[in-house]
């Protein structure tokens, strides 16, 4: 039987994807991980591999497609007992999945529960295929297919990927699945489809009645004085998931004005001592490289502060996993990559990584896991002369952290006027998660270390 190749749940939130590339062309033979194709995420531009050996006898989705659904038909193998030509001529007729249809013995669909509000009813009473049991439980000697980024999680968690439930296409392990195997869970579908009947579906933040339609577009406004400029994928997450956080979630804000004239003086002793490597710096330590050391440090004086929102729970996290928003250029969207236990890293690595990290998000090259979870995360808008603002809490974090210019400002000390090197950083705090002492004391816990920098080097 031809074996069907579907689009991939890439990251636990992916809905839709564009295929961006095809790497193989029809007739070309493939092995297991090998990379097929490409697909853009709202975040990332991310490989393919195949889980099956056989001849890409059909590609269904073409190149440059877009908003292709999760687990849609993309194109279909062939197996060497196969004719390729066959197969491509009648094999794949549809060039579209066919909900109705029963889950098939080659391609399980009962280890895909996210996916069955997308298709009409099936027989409930039809028994799981014997191959689900080998793709999704891995018993011992059978081959275990999983993506790249499922392995890689599996390896860091210590995870045992053969004891892991596939929720993907054919069985196979995705990122979720591992997620749910930490969380001590059963396995979830990477991604919820869409519903099939539209008038059950949960209304679209992004389409609350705030927007224009196009009649009144057409009303307020003349034709040939406007440009209409369609969504990217990024940007209607980064609408849905803003919209969701600011009508959800119960906000309150904490300010402080912090004295950064040690860590000017610090800064620069440090940044002149930086040792020669290739003829450069080995690094060059920016103000934002101490607030994310502040912060995470912070967290870990105050642990309590360091939990997430999960529901029916919070998660307590041992590490300070800091996100640093990166704005994409042209106004596309921004990125959160995240420093990993940033409270035990030196300002160095810190600084170095987080160039790293930059670099990469502006060209859509990050890893799903290098924007995915974290503690909390830092907005700076102080090289855009923005003196404080409050900043939107990116779930499931319940804090983020505001952090405006640096600047010479008129303050009292010891009664007397000076001139102090001043930044204002503000708080956003989830009430669900903290109250306001615990966001004062975390940010009173900040406010002390970033004024006695040398703290961060012991």
């Amino acid at each position: 039987m031809p074996i069907e190749i579907l689009m991939p749940a890439l990251s636990p939130t992916m809905e839709k994807g564009n295929l961006a590339k095809w790497l193989k062309k029809e007739g070309d033979k493939v092995a297991p991980g090998d990379v097929i194709a490409e697909i853009e995420t709202d975040k990332a531009t991310m490989e393919v591999e195949a889980i099956d050996e056989g001849t890409l006898a059909r590609i269904v989705v073409p190149e440059g497609a877009q908003d292709v659904p999760v687990n849609q038909l993309i194109a279909v193998l062939a197996t060497g007992t196969e004719d390729a030509k066959a197969v491509a001529a009648g094999g794949a007729a549809a060039s579209a999945p066919k909900p109705a249809e029963a889950p098939k013995a080659e391609a399980p669909r009962a280890a895909e529960p996210a996916t069955a509000t997308a298709a009409a009813p099936a027989p409930a009473a039809a028994p799981a295929p014997a191959s689900a049991a080998k793709a999704g439980n891995g018993h011992a000697g059978e081959r275990v297919f999983s993506s790249p980024l499922a392995r890689r999680l599996a390896k860091e968690a210590g995870i045992d990927v053969s004891t892991v439930k596939g929720s993907g296409p054919h069985g196979r392990v995705v990122a979720a699945d591992i997620a749910g195997a930490k969380a001590g869970g059963p396995a979830i579908a990477a991604a919820p489809a869409p519903s099939a009947a539209p008038a059950a579906a949960k209304p679209s933040p992004v389409s609350a009645p705030s927007g224009l339609t196009a009649d009144q577009t057409k009303a307020f406004y003349e034709p040939g004085t406007y440009e209409e400029v369609p969504l990217d994928s990024m940007r209607r997450v980064i609408a849905k998931r803003m919209t969701e956080s600011k009508t959800s979630i119960p906000n309150f804000y904490l300010t402080v004005d912090c004295d950064l004239d040690a860590l000017m003086k610090l800064r620069e002793e440090l940044n002149k001592a930086a040792p020669e490597k290739d003829g450069k710096p080995a690094y060059k330590l920016s103000v934002n490289d101490f607030v994310i050391k502040a912060f995470a440090l912070a967290f870990q004086q105050v642990p309590e502060a360091n939990q997430v929102w999960a529901e029916d729970r919070y998660l307590r996290l041992k590490h300070s996993d800091i996100g640093v928003a990166v704005a994409i250029d042209g106004g596309k969207g921004l990125l959160t990559p995240i420093i990993r236990k940033a409270e035990a890293k030196t300002l160095s690595a810190i600084s170095n990584e987080t160039r790293d990290f930059a670099a990469r998000a502006r060209n859509k090259k990050l890893a799903p896991h290098e924007y995915q979870g974290g503690s909390t995360a830092i907005s700076n808008l102080g090289m855009f002369g923005i003196k404080d603002f409050t900043a939107v809490i990116n779930p499931p974090h319940a804090t983020i952290l505001a952090v405006g210019a640096s600047e010479q400002r008129a303050v009292v000390k010891k009664g007397e006027l000076a001139v102090a090197t001043m930044m204002t950083v503000t708080l956003t705090c989830d009430h669900r998660v903290l109250d306001g002492a615990m966001g004062a004391t975390l940010i009173g816990a900040f406010k002390q270390i970033i004024e006695k920098p040398m703290s961060m080097l012991v």
